[in-house]
């Protein structure tokens, strides 16, 4: 199937594969994917065939082969023109931001939801910053094993401490990079969607301690008040996204449902204004069932700033009606279940 560079406009009943067809596209950036599913759960069940995608990414006036694929119940592996490459490759030859039904609870939902919506946004200014995360979360995991045994040896403390500090500083000025691209891009657009002010903070509503010396302190003080929770209490792992909706000074968990939506479609976007600056290209966007909760009025102004950043699009709702502003300006495909598989035919908007 080839798209033209005009946003996608995707539309069927429930369950009739239109997530689908996003997820495979997810998949072409580092990590899991929008729904966050392991490389075994992707494979067929119950023959465990394994999965591969093949896809023909053009981004800034380079042309690109990717694979990427699991046999059977096997870890995820990545092609790029031929050649064996690392994940990390993928966010380095495009970017990728999707928002999805699931991430509608992001303002209300415990902390990790947040901290994770956070970290994807990271990930698409600094293709690095998910080797930082790995390499802090497995230094954290054999700390914590310490911890649960009860060991008191500082040396074994202090070289997994330097590992988790250094990754952890590196973590933190990555967030913090990104927050701050964000938000300049949310005060510079004309928008019809309201805008966000966002904070980074610490378990207890704080700030996260700044720096690989200060993470370091902080996790040596921390053993004593640690070994009794058998578990690290400190650290980038804590941190959480706050967020206020500017206009009317109000938290974004005590807003309406619509506002909610509308301030995350509004970072979303700001997210790809500063990529489309900062990477060259605008990055590729997801949007599965983006109209949920959305008027008329902001359903279009919507469309109108996707068709204004200029990049490829994906956008999935259960009637072709919620596209109606687009027509003309999109590639407009009917999905429909046939016989247990999905069908997915090319159709012209009204």
């Amino acid at each position: 199937m080839v798209f033209d560079g005009r946003p996608v406009a995707i539309w069927g009943p429930n369950g009739a594969g239109k997530t689908n067809v996003l997820e495979a596209v997810s998949l072409l950036s580092p990590g899991r994917g929008l729904r966050r599913a392991g490389a075994e759960e992707l494979a067929r069940r119950p023959e465990a065939l394994g999965w591969k995608l093949k896809a023909g990414l053009e981004s800034l006036h380079q042309f690109h082969e990717v694979e990427t694929f699991a046999e059977g119940e096997g870890s995820r592996s990545v092609v790029v023109d031929g050649k064996t490459a690392p994940q990390a490759v993928l966010g380095r030859i495009l970017r990728l931001l999707w928002l999805v039904p699931s991430m509608d609870r992001l303002w209300i939902e415990a902390a990790e939801g947040r901290r994770r919506f956070l970290d994807r946004m990271t990930l698409s200014f600094e293709p690095g910053h998910g080797e930082a995360v790995l390499t802090y979360e497995k230094a954290m995991r054999e700390r914590n094993r310490l911890l649960r045994d009860e060991v008191r040896d500082a040396g074994w403390y202090h070289a997994l401490e330097t590992q988790m500090a250094e990754a952890g500083a590196m973590i933190q000025a990555n967030r913090a990079a990104a927050v701050a691209r964000v938000i300049a891009a949310q005060e510079s657009a004309r928008t019809a969607f309201p805008a966000a002010d966002l904070v980074i903070l610490a378990p207890d509503g704080g700030e996260c301690p700044a720096g690989a010396e200060a993470l370091a302190l902080a996790l040596a003080e921390g053993r004593p008040r640690d070994m009794a929770a058998g578990r690290t209490l400190a650290g980038p792992h804590r941190a959480d996204l706050g967020a206020t909706y500017a206009a009317k000074a109000m938290p974004a968990a005590q807003a309406s449902t619509g506002e909610q939506k509308a301030l995350l479609i509004s970072l979303i976007l700001a997210n790809a204004r500063a990529l489309a600056e900062d990477f060259g290209a605008p990055p590729i966007l997801l949007l599965d069932e983006v109209a949920a909760h959305l008027d008329e009025t902001r359903r279009a102004a919507l469309y109108d700033e996707i068709c204004g950043l200029g990049g490829q699009a994906f956008l999935t709702g259960t009637g072709i009606e919620l596209f109606d502003t687009l027509s003309g300006r999109a590639q407009g495909f009917e999905m429909r279940e046939t016989g247990g598989l999905s069908d997915m035919q090319q159709r012209d908007l009204p």
